[in-house]
């Protein structure tokens, strides 16, 4: 699947209400990043990992918007609650997801159902996720 279905886009404005208000769910964070046509702040619901000491965010839409705009900025706003960081994304070639996707189901097993549930990945084990990394978009997390 390459467009994300309209019920995530819903859900992704009711965490990031919810967020806003001091609202933690799971390891979610709020990613802010500048829009590469509008240059406005947009902001998407991601759940950071940490593989071998590094963060790493995982897009499931390589074409979805966010993607796109962190592809352009390079840089964005990683928030949880009143914390804030500013941050460097530096996407992955492919060859390099597989480590990171193979542990999402460990490291994130709330957002596991989304990304079977929308067919990013075509099942909830490590294999299924490695199978997705021509498809998805990797991101290391840099101190900036």
């Amino acid at each position: 699947m390459s467009i994300p279905p309209k019920s995530l886009k819903v859900a992704n404005k009711v965490i990031v209400w919810l967020q806003r208000r001091g609202l933690p769910i799971g390891t979610m964070h709020l990613l802010t990043v500048r829009g590469r046509k509008s240059g406005e702040p947009r902001t998407t619901p991601v759940s950071p990992l940490t593989v071998d000491g590094e963060r790493y965010i995982i897009g499931g839409y390589a074409k979805g918007d966010w993607v796109k705009n962190v592809r352009v900025a390079g840089e964005a706003v990683l928030s949880r609650g009143k914390a804030q960081e500013r941050v460097r994304l530096v996407e992955l070639p492919e060859a390099d997801r597989v480590p990171v996707l193979r542990a999402f189901p460990k490291e994130v097993p709330h957002g596991v159902p989304m990304f079977v549930k929308t067919g990013v990945v075509p099942d909830a084990t490590p294999d299924g996720f490695a199978a997705a990394a021509p498809n998805v978009a990797v991101f290391r997390v840099e101190r900036y």
